[in-house]
């Protein structure tokens, strides 16, 4: 007859067993850029997991974002999507910082004169694209612009035409802040920014995220549901690119 003692211990290493034998959960991933002719099969918004094995053509190129990095799959042939190269999530860190939008030092950022330069911060809204953007606060809004090198004056201004605001960049400033006090955004609100040359460069609308969107897979979520194209297109870009240049 067994003693009470045996008997706990034999338990313990059959439940022990029992977990060692669970399989482990297979980690989720949505994709957030997709190009090439599969791109309709894959597009932006779907979810796959390690375990899920995509079929793609010459040309075609898909974006998976993790919790744990960034997975860059390309055409053609059959992959299993856990097996890709995966990268840190060091530059979606980077990227995606929420201090860098609570700065108010008028050309805290500095740019160059390159016309192609990114977006360094998920959260600065290009002065020159069109879209509605998510932002943590909608008080400490800051306006990025491509290139520096001069100094220049935009005007932005709400959709009722009244109280436009202008705010300069000085020669080496890529960022600049918007004055709450002189112009107040508002969730929903309506607002167009105009460029020196007084064209119109920009029309965007606002919209506040949750402050609790940490992960990489669920802040992508949220910015295709909430349709921020913009940051979306500028998250899965760079993100590429630095997984590109990680190979």
């Amino acid at each position: 007859m067994f003693s009470a003692k045996l008997k706990r211990t034999m338990a313990a290493l059959a439940l022990g067993g029992a977990a060692l034998a669970l399989p482990v959960a297979a980690m989720a991933g949505v994709v957030v850029k997709s190009t090439g002719p599969s791109s309709t099969k894959y597009p932006v918004g779907t979810k796959l997991d390690d375990n899920a094995s995509i079929t793609l053509k010459p040309g075609d190129v898909v974006t998976v974002l993790t919790s744990e990095g960034t997975r860059v799959i390309k055409g053609g042939g059959t992959f299993r999507v856990g097996d890709r190269p995966q990268v840190a999530s060091d530059r979606f860190a980077s990227l995606t910082r929420k201090r860098a939008a609570t700065r108010v030092r008028t050309g805290a950022v500095r740019g160059d004169t390159d016309t192609n330069a990114t977006n360094p911060s998920l959260w600065y809204v290009d002065v020159t694209r069109s879209g509605t953007i998510c932002l943590y606060d909608l008080a400490t809004v800051r306006l990025w612009r491509p290139a520096t090198g001069s100094v220049e004056t935009y005007r932005v201004v709400g959709h009722d035409g009244t109280n436009p605001v202008e705010v300069t960049f000085d020669d080496v400033a890529a960022v600049t802040p918007l004055d709450p006090s002189r112009l107040a955004i508002t969730e929903g609100g309506h607002y167009v920014i105009t460029a020196p040359d007084g064209t119109t460069s920009a029309q965007l609308n606002f919209v506040l995220l949750a402050d609790d969107l940490e992960a990489p897979d669920v802040l992508a979520e949220a910015l295709i549901a909430k349709g921020c194209s913009v940051q979306l297109e500028t998250l899965a870009s760079t993100l590429e690119a630095s997984a590109e240049g990680a190979d």
